[in-house]
């Protein structure tokens, strides 16, 4: 039988690969109330019915739902099921999709308390609060933030069966200076770094147990680059053949004493995040960017051709006085570069973000649902955002996927971004969808668009086409190559039959 469990803290991931970070946080701070505690995650795949039984198996009094943009839907229908049937239960959000009042989305009305901001302290204490009937009368509670070396560390609290199957994730440092209009991190003050003898014995003991595949989550991880020189080099002393780091880098802002640590790394031990998300400098200033697009250019360039590191990028589609034809310039800029990965992110409206400021200006128009994505401008109108949010899955699967190299350059010839809309619009009037598309039919949709839309030859096609085949192991023969198959043998028997009737 399950023993009782007095708080639960859970949240629903968008994938079981997923860990639920900032949950670990405060179970690692929650001092006197931890074994009271229990951490419980769940993915947005799963069924709310069969969520609210599991987190009932444990007759809590109190739950906290960890609340983001990605799984908001999915615990308004556990929060609305659990009032149903446990209404006695206290339920607890936080997370940054309830942490800006009174720009709140329906599940805040469900709740017994909203907490906004950092949870170490706030939710332990409100449990306590709780636990001892002494109820705050206020629903909404302003999160304290801690100081960082006051902090518990949660690394410890990652199990075995995470090390083993999911993301680990990590972050020297908290916070933004930038102040980038678009983005949550435009509202902290500053970035300020963990202790960083603490963090490092932290890695360590995760070395220990096995992680391999380190995922950082700083905003700014090059800010300050004793520290980040420091963090690589206790890396690069560790290394082993499947040892794997992911950090988001600021573009502008790779020094020579970077460079050389960068260079010291075997390939494909590192990945770096790089948000350009536009090269058009009246946007930077208008959304409050800060981007030296020469630097972030030569920057890139040099990554590219000096170090093995996989570079995943990224543009944002949709941002205020932004336009179709504008957003292309950006992407061929970028493509230009080299990068392995371009994602292509379509803007969403966060909530408590400066960028709601441009909304009536520039006439934003978002989905009323999460995840709020833009819909229409006034400079780009909702079939042109159609066109983008499937030009960006085709994108994913043609390009990002690495599956067509010897196609590729075919498709994008000299005029990439034009080009490649082209040829998203072929492929989804030929499959009506960018999903469920099974890799031997993607092949067959690319082959038909490039010889009937784009006039290519068809022989020089399949040539392109059967180098990306055989590389990518599929089973069996596609049509187009069936077709030629088929006609060879009926000229066979067509001869033979003129041979027999000869003799």
């Amino acid at each position: 039988m399950t023993s009782s469990i007095p708080i639960i803290l859970s949240t629903l991931n968008a994938r079981y690969m997923h860990t639920a970070f900032g949950l670990r946080y405060i179970y690692a701070n929650m001092g006197d109330l931890q074994q009271a505690t229990k951490i419980l995650e769940f993915t947005i795949q799963e069924s709310p019915i069969n969520i609210v039984e599991q987190l009932l198996l444990h007759k809590p009094k109190i739950i906290g739902f960890s609340v983001y943009i990605w799984n908001v839907l999915e615990i308004k229908k556990t929060v609305a099921m659990l009032k149903q049937v446990a209404p006695d239960i206290t339920i607890i959000l936080g997370g940054p999709e309830v942490s800006h009042h009174p720009d709140l989305p329906e599940v805040a009305a469900l709740a017994d308390y909203v907490l906004s901001g950092p949870g170490e302290d706030s939710v332990p204490t409100l449990c306590k609060q709780l636990l001892a009937g002494d109820k705050p009368e206020q629903k909404f509670i302003e999160g304290k933030a801690l100081p960082l070396d006051e902090l518990i560390l949660p690394y410890e609290y990652y199990s075995d069966d995470d090390i083993k199957n999911r993301l680990i994730y990590v972050e020297a440092s908290r916070g933004c200076p930038f102040k980038c209009e678009f983005c949550l991190s435009a509202l902290d003050k500053t970035s300020t770094a963990f202790p960083l003898e603490n963090f490092l014995a932290e890695m360590e003991q995760l070395l220990q147990r096995g992680v391999r595949n380190f995922k950082f989550i700083d905003r700014t991880f090059n800010l300050k680059i004793s520290t980040t020189v420091t963090i690589l080099e206790f890396f690069l002393e560790r290394m082993t053949d499947d040892l794997y780091l992911h950090f988001e880098l600021v573009p502008d802002n790779l020094p020579e004493k970077l460079k050389e640590v960068l260079i010291r790394f075997p390939s494909n031990r590192l990945q770096f995040e790089i948000g350009v998300q536009t090269f058009d400098p009246e946007i930077q200033t208008r959304i409050s960017r800060k981007q030296n697009n020469d630097k972030t250019k030569a920057n890139i360039r040099w990554l590219r051709e000096n170090t093995g590191a996989h570079l995943h990028t990224d543009l944002i589609f949709g941002l205020p006085g932004d336009t179709l034809e504008n957003f292309g310039h950006s992407f061929d800029q970028l493509l230009a570069l080299k990068p392995q990965e371009i994602q292509l992110g379509i803007l969403k409206r966060l909530r408590g973000v400066p960028l709601n400021r441009h909304n009536e200006t520039f006439d934003l128009r978002f989905n009323p649902d999460a995840p709020y994505n833009i819909l229409s401008t006034k400079d780009i109108e909702f079939s042109s955002v159609q066109r983008i949010n499937r030009f960006a899955r085709f994108w994913d699967m043609i390009a990002n996927s690495g599956r067509f190299a010897e196609t590729l350059p075919l498709i994008l010839a000299d005029q990439a971004f034009e080009r490649f809309l082209q040829l998203s619009d072929a492929l989804y009037r030929q499959a009506g969808s960018t999903w469920k598309i099974a890799l031997k039919r993607l092949f067959e949709l690319v082959y038909t668009a490039l010889t009937k839309d784009f006039n290519l030859d068809s022989e020089q096609v399949k040539q392109r086409l059967a180098l990306d085949y055989a590389r990518a192991k599929i089973k069996g023969i596609p049509d187009y190559e069936r077709v030629v198959q088929l006609k060879k043998v009926v000229r066979t028997g067509t001869a033979n039959k003129r041979q027999r009737s000869h003799s």
